[in-house]
């Protein structure tokens, strides 16, 4: 999985937790929606369980997405797997579970990059050497990138597994972002589209830095355009300008459609 657009030809449209508007977020389905709706990679949350495997789970604990309670780290990974995470979507996803790192690393060679956030906060050492082994057993490094807040912890996923991929998520605008990126030997940062600025974009992409723009939701997003914000036109300048070598959210249908609007290097008129 190549991350520049500039190299790609494209950008790529990641699903947030893959396509959770229509199912189970961080799940096999949302996975297969994902991909069904023009997904070319997306984005999943990990956390270690009691017996040291890799559940793809946002929270630290499991109630909100699933029918148990407690700490992702008190169940074991068949324990866990047990769990009912259809949620809000049983009628269509019926006894959805969460799945492994394995499974999900599994089912997405030759279909999607995976860009994986490291969620765990108490064990993320034993969750490393884990996380080193399954990308080495299942041969998937070149096809992820492993991204989180913590950009401490980034340097250490590249000390722990040597020639992987990392992105620095940010909330903010740093007075130089090439030098946060560079601060923790980042392939790429992940930014949300309320904190972009297209010099921020030219700068890390001439440090070689790719850029994941996060968007708000399509509702969010119409609303402000209606109130004239120009937001819209604003982001398809970026895609073709190919200031974003990637935009994410929750809904990939309504982000295909964006990008395929929006032609890599086609200068609206």
């Amino acid at each position: 999985m190549k991350l520049l657009a500039s190299e790609n030809g494209f950008v790529h449209v990641c699903g947030h937790r893959g396509h959770c508007v229509a199912a189970p977020e961080n799940t096999l389905a949302a996975l297969r929606a994902a991909e069904a709706h023009g997904a070319t990679n997306c984005e999943i949350d990990i956390a270690l369980t009691r017996d040291d495997d890799i559940a793809v789970i946002h929270d630290l604990a499991v109630d909100r997405t699933t029918d148990g309670s407690g700490l992702v780290s008190s169940f074991t990974l068949e324990e866990i797997q047990c769990l009912d995470a259809s949620n809000s979507y049983a009628d269509d996803y019926p006894g959805e579970r969460i799945p492994s790192l394995h499974e999900v690393l599994e089912y997405a060679k030759d279909r999607l990059g995976l860009v994986i956030e490291i969620k765990e906060y108490f064990e993320v050492d034993r969750l490393l050497g884990r996380l080193g082994a399954l990308l080495e057993e299942t041969g998937a490094q070149d096809d992820v990138i492993v991204i989180s807040f913590d950009h401490n912890a980034l340097v250490e996923v590249k000390r722990r597994i040597p020639g992987i991929r990392t992105e620095g998520i940010t909330h903010a605008r740093h007075t130089s972002m090439p030098d946060v990126a560079r601060s923790a030997d980042l392939d790429s940062l992940s930014i949300e589209l309320l904190r972009f600025h297209p010099d921020d974009a030219r700068e890390l992409h001439e440090a070689g830095v790719a850029i994941r723009c996060h968007l708000p939701p399509p509702a969010l997003l119409e609303r402000y355009q209606a109130l004239g914000s120009g937001v819209i036109e604003r982001i398809g300048d970026c895609l073709r300008e190919g200031l974003f070598d990637t935009v994410s959210g929750k809904d990939v249908a309504w982000l295909r459609r964006l990008v395929d609007e929006n032609p890599l290097g086609q200068i609206r008129r």
